[in-house]
């Protein structure tokens, strides 16, 4: 009689920084898997969802994108809230290198909230998307040294979409990845 040893069910990989599991139930894990930048209509979705983020140690930055019209107006504020350097040189180029130079801690990460970013998608088309387009190669980047970086998108426009990102596509959260969940009916 030949008896077999049971194999353990696989455990989740461990991080190389402490050692600790990654639960792939956590909201980052559940968020990255469909890549770095992931959208959100409903306030409250997103004042929990960032709550989350906060207790998980993450470090927070809140840009509100209602009033940009220009480009100047979205590196300004990225400047401001983000604390990149007085050389910042409010272009594209300089975003992506400041973006790269964030300081995303090992413990945590770093969660980007773009607030009303309808508004500036509406103004300003393709540099929205290459800024969301940018966060997500900078993610990608962060990953690879086990750091984590995000972008919380939130739009007052349920039907906002967005080209791929990192070849990646712009996704609706969990809670509200259904056109039903943010309050839209189904086309007839």
């Amino acid at each position: 009689m030949i008896f077999f040893k049971r194999q353990r069910p696989a455990q989740p990989r461990e991080t190389a920084d402490r050692g600790e599991r990654l639960d792939p139930h956590r909201l980052d894990m559940r968020l990255l898997q469909n890549g770095a930048v992931t959208l959100y209509y409903k306030h409250a979705i997103l004042t929990e969802d960032a709550a989350w983020f906060e207790q998980a140690g993450y470090t927070a930055y809140v840009l509100d994108a209602a009033r940009w019209t220009t480009p100047a107006d979205f590196h300004a504020e990225a400047k401001r809230v983000l604390g990149f350097p007085d050389y910042y040189g409010g272009n594209l180029a300089a975003w992506v290198d400041c973006l790269g130079d964030l300081s995303v801690p090992q413990d945590g990460g770093v969660v980007i909230q773009l607030r009303h970013y309808d508004v500036f998608a509406r103004a300003q088309p393709q540099l929205a998307h290459t800024i969301l387009d940018s966060i997500e190669s900078a993610s990608r980047k962060a990953l690879i040294s086990g750091r984590r970086l995000l972008a919380l998108v939130q739009s007052d426009d349920p039907r906002i979409r967005f080209e791929r990102v990192g070849a990646l596509p712009v996704t609706w959260n969990p809670r509200e990845w259904l056109d039903s969940d943010r309050g839209l009916r189904p086309a007839s």
